[in-house]
């Protein structure tokens, strides 16, 4: 998925989020830093909206029951994955990839999941600490080797 993609689909789902949360157009238009007059024009699909405005949605609408059914996870995970190429820090606790997720990789310490519906993978801890997200496997295959690597250091410095 990129930029592009996502910012389709969410602007494709405008209107079902609007009356997702009962709000006026009105009311989402504010919500959202939009006119009413362009929030029409996303929702008859005349435009679609910004990035801007894609990442205000996916923010203010994170427990959204239709985002999560669109994108098969937190919104803001997904903005992450589309806009970061790399992270180095956990980043939040996931719920351990029961309903979305597919486990590709497991080593023990780490885990790369695979989403079943946006496709993109994260690198999660034993703990449920996502630790990467992206859409290229091969990029959360090299940051599992750094990590592993500082580890063994690590342990080396310990003994």
């Amino acid at each position: 998925m990129d930029k592009q993609t996502l910012t389709t689909l969410v602007s494709e789902r405008i209107r079902l989020l609007r009356n997702e949360y009962h709000l006026s157009q009105d009311k989402m238009a504010e919500a959202i830093g939009v006119s009413k007059k362009t929030l029409v024009q996303i929702e008859k699909e005349r435009m679609s909206a910004s990035w801007a405005t894609v990442v205000c949605v996916c923010a203010l609408f994170r427990r959204s029951e239709v985002l999560h059914m669109t994108l098969g996870d937190d919104p803001i995970h997904v903005v992450d994955a589309v806009t970061f190429k790399d992270m180095m820090l956990p980043q939040k606790m996931t719920g351990g990839g029961k309903m979305f997720w597919k486990t590709i990789e497991h080593d023990g310490k780490f885990k790369i999941q695979k989403n079943v519906l946006s496709n993109h993978f994260r690198l999660i801890d034993g703990n449920g600490f996502r630790w990467m997200s992206s859409f290229d496997k091969q990029q959360l295959d090299e940051h599992l080797e750094v990590l592993k690597r500082r580890d063994d250091d690590e342990t080396e410095d310990i003994a």
